[in-house]
């Protein structure tokens, strides 16, 4: 599937079919993440409803500790 994620065209796997999925083909499933696909900020109690189509535009924000 292709995705424009972070304004960047990605390919990802068939298998990635959620927002959960996608997030965990990242390894970012553990961490703190806000996401939005098409402009709609998805909560994170949709993440495992909410399904990903061939051109979506998402949006991933995580945050990266340290000092």
């Amino acid at each position: 599937m292709n995705l424009v994620i972070n304004g960047e065209n990605v390919v990802v796997p068939d298998e990635v079919k959620t927002v959960s999925d996608l997030l965990a083909h990242f390894r970012l499933d553990q961490k703190l993440a806000i996401v939005e696909v098409n402009v709609r900020i998805i909560q994170k109690h949709e993440y495992a409803v909410t399904a990903l189509a061939d051109g979506d535009r998402v949006e991933i924000v995580h945050f990266v500790g340290g000092g």
